[in-house]
Parts: C-alpha cells; structure tokens; sequence
C-alpha cells in the first residue's frame, strides 16, 4: 500500500493505494504531525467532517487487512472554519465545539454538541447588533474571550502616541498557526503563535481538548524578547453576552474576598459608588444601599466595573455562569498565583449588545502599567507583575461547558483535584466532570 500526502494552504489530499481498494479525499485540514515511517505511531490530521466523503471502492477482505497492517488515524476533532467572515478554526471533541479566531486566538463560539439550540455563552457585539437591524459598529472587533496583552485597558498618553492600542496589541494581530504531534489519543490540540512588535513579545497560545470531557484547557507563554525587566500586563478578557447572558435568569458566582469600584472614567454611567471598598459580592450603590454583584439587573442601564481579589488562600480561583432555566453552566478554572485578581465589567445596556466581563488578570483594574505600578499594592497584593529580561512567563486556564440537573442551586465552590472538577451548589448538590490535563 502507498500513502501519499500533500499540503497546500489549510488543504490536503491524500491517496490510499492497495489492491482492491482506492480512494483519493481532498480536504481543509489543519495538519498536526509529520509522517514518521521509522514508527509505529500513527501520523494525524485533524479534517473538516463536513465535506462530502469519498467514493470508496474496496473488497471486504482487503479492508480488514487494510487497517491490520497500516494504522492511519484520522481524528473528527478540528477544521478550518469561517466564522462571520473570520477566519477561524474549529476545535471539537465529542461532547464540545469551541470556534478559534485567527485573529487575537479569540475564543469565539463554545457549544455543547448535544445542545439544539446551541447557545454559546459568550459575548458577540456583531451577531447582537445584526440582529438589532443595524451593521456592527466596529467589524471585525473584540468578542468572547480576548487576551489582552501586554496592555489591559486604556495605554498611557505615550504608549499611545507609539501606537499601542487599547487592551494592548495581542487581540489585533494575527496568529500563525503552529504545527504540531497530536499529544496522545483522543485529544486534539492547536497551537498558535505571534509576535508583538511594540511590547517585543512572543505570544504562544496552545488549545486542547481531550475527548470525553466538557473542558478547554488553554496555555499561554509570554517571551519577552528585550534585554530589560519590565512589568506585564495580561488580562484574560472572558465575556458572555445575549442570549445566555439573560436579566433575572443569568447567575454570576466567584471567591471573591475584598473588591473595590473601579474610580469614574470616560462613558461611565455607572449606580455603584466609586472608589468604594466592599465585599464581595455586596457592592455599594451611589444612592445608597447595596447591590448584589451575582445577578443581572432586569430593569435599567448602566456601566460599572469592580474588581475583586480572589481568595488568597485556595489555589485555584474560579467564574461560573448559571442558567437554571437553561440548565447550563459555563465556567472557568484558573491559578491564583497567575492571576490574583478579577474584575467585573458590567456592560447593562438594556439590549442585546448587554456584556458581562469577568476579566482574571494580573492586575486589579483595566488601566496602564504606569498606573499599576505606581498603585503598587491593594489589599495587601501587588499591582502588577514583572517579565524579566530575555524570559518567559506561562499562565493556563481551563473552561468547562454542562447541562445541570433539574434542579442545581447557585454555586457555592468549584475545586480541581485528582482528575476531576467538582461544582458543588449550595445546597450541597455536586457536578463532577473529567479534567484529566492539570493546570
């Protein structure tokens, strides 16, 4: 038998030749491992299911020895997509489906694949405004989750007039797609590369998933490429918008301790108290009284943020969105030590371009490095983060996508220990779900 494999641009072509049997299949790929004829391994592409198959012409006999003697596997788990005119990649296994922009790694769309109505948690502002009837106001922006890096917010007047954009250069530039061995059985991995020519920062962002869970992981390395320490900031911009994102029935939870309003700035409307100090998740309103941060308003607008520092004594921080009229949950995993704080961006518009950010970073508020710097410390924890000289940082997450069972209360703690993701609510009702990669 013969193999032949061609790559040409996100395509491949591949024959198998033996006696009795022929095919040739064309397909959008994204090729993950190079042929190795000295193993016994298995090369791997991971192809577009969608496409029409292959006329196949074979005896019986023939196939069973086909597959005895040439282990080829092809994974049904990622395809090169496009996702409202953006390039992207589909990520899959056979409980989720995740949509990867080229652009910024954004992580677009995340679906259950058992799910009918496929309802994504997270945030897109173009989709909303379509349906609105009217065209986006910016093509092409920010949705779902974005990395911002190395900027989380508005740069300083100088960082400005050297052309650093707002929540840094990260989630405008376009990624490279990095070849690579699929990393065992069932799982499907996509790696994706850049480089930051204003902050001089090399970005690798690595997906995975593995087959049988409902979980992301995600990991990313910062290199700085400069000759000087400099501190970083990174925030991973995780948004969820209409219509999972849903007033009265959307339900927020994080281990939040101590959290501050985050001071007035430019378009605010905010009803919180600015500058004001609270725990979470009571947070004080300028017309006096409290509002509870875990629930969405049904009534009115505004524009708040607030951040929170999470627990210093767990190891993991964690966000969940509950829809219990959905019987949904959506959530992320992630270390404290990567990122000690999260902060609120309430986004109530009152239509469906309303967004709620949960934006875990290395910093408390979305603001320049000067400004981090100079804060220094809240709460007792630092500001700010440091990249050395010619050094890489890395930093992981994990999201996790379920159904609930009928009946699921608020969540009260995620924890991840031995394999496993416990959801407990508080009622004392427990989700478990496999994550077998650790952070």
């Amino acid at each position: 038998m013969i193999l032949s494999l061609v790559k040409t641009n996100f395509q491949f072509s591949f024959r198998l030749l033996a006696p009795g049997f022929w095919t040739v299949y064309t397909c959008r790929a994204i090729y993950v491992g190079k042929p190795n004829w000295a193993s016994s391994q298995p090369s791997v592409l991971m192809y577009d299911s969608g496409m029409k198959p292959p006329q196949i012409r074979f005896r019986r006999s023939l196939l069973i020895w086909l597959f005895a003697i040439f282990p080829l596997t092809v994974l049904l788990l990622a395809e090169t997509s496009d996702f409202d005119g953006r390039p992207a990649i589909i990520l899959r296994n056979d409980k989720i489906e995740l949509t990867i922009l080229i652009r910024g790694a954004m992580l677009a769309n995340f679906v259950l694949r058992d799910d009918p109505e496929r309802l994504s948690p997270f945030w897109n502002p173009d989709r909303a405004q379509r349906a609105a009837g009217s065209p986006p106001a910016s093509p092409g922006g920010a949705l779902g989750h974005f990395l911002c890096l190395d900027g989380f917010g508005a740069p300083s007047e100088e960082e400005r007039s050297a052309g650093m954009p707002f929540h840094g250069e990260a989630n405008g530039r376009q990624f490279e797609t990095v070849e690579e061995s699929a990393r065992g059985s069932g799982a499907s991995t996509v790696k994706l590369k850049v480089r930051l020519p204003l902050a001089q920062e090399d970005i690798t962002r690595t997906v995975t998933a593995l087959d049988g869970e409902s979980v992301v992981y995600v990991n990313t390395e910062v290199e700085n490429l400069l000759a000087i320490d400099h501190p970083l900031s990174w925030a991973e911009h995780a948004t969820t918008g209409p219509p999972f994102l849903s007033p009265g029935n959307t339900i927020i939870e994080i281990p939040g301790t101590m959290c501050r309003v985050r001071p007035q700035k430019t378009g605010s409307t905010g009803k919180l108290a600015y500058e004001k100090d609270f725990v979470w998740p009571l947070a004080p309103l300028t017309q006096g009284g409290s509002v509870n941060l875990t629930t969405v308003p049904a009534n009115g607008t505004s524009l708040d943020l607030a951040t929170c520092l999470i627990d210093p004594a767990r190891t993991y921080g964690y966000v969940t969105a509950l829809r219990p009229d959905k019987h949904l949950l959506f959530g992320y995993v992630f270390r404290r030590e990567e990122f000690p704080w999260l902060m609120s961006w309430m986004n109530y518009s009152g239509d469906a371009r309303a967004a709620r950010g949960f934006e875990f970073s290395t910093q408390p508020f979305d603001v320049s490095h000067r400004e981090t710097v100079d804060v220094h410390e809240m709460f007792g924890a630092p500001t700010y983060k440091w990249l050395p000289a010619k050094a890489k940082l890395h930093a992981s997450f994990l999201m996790f996508y379920t159904k609930t069972p009928e009946v699921f209360d608020n969540v009260a703690d995620v924890t991840l220990e031995n394999g496993r993701i416990q959801i407990r609510d508080k009622s004392g009702r427990v989700i478990t779900l496999n994550a077998a990669r650790p952070l």
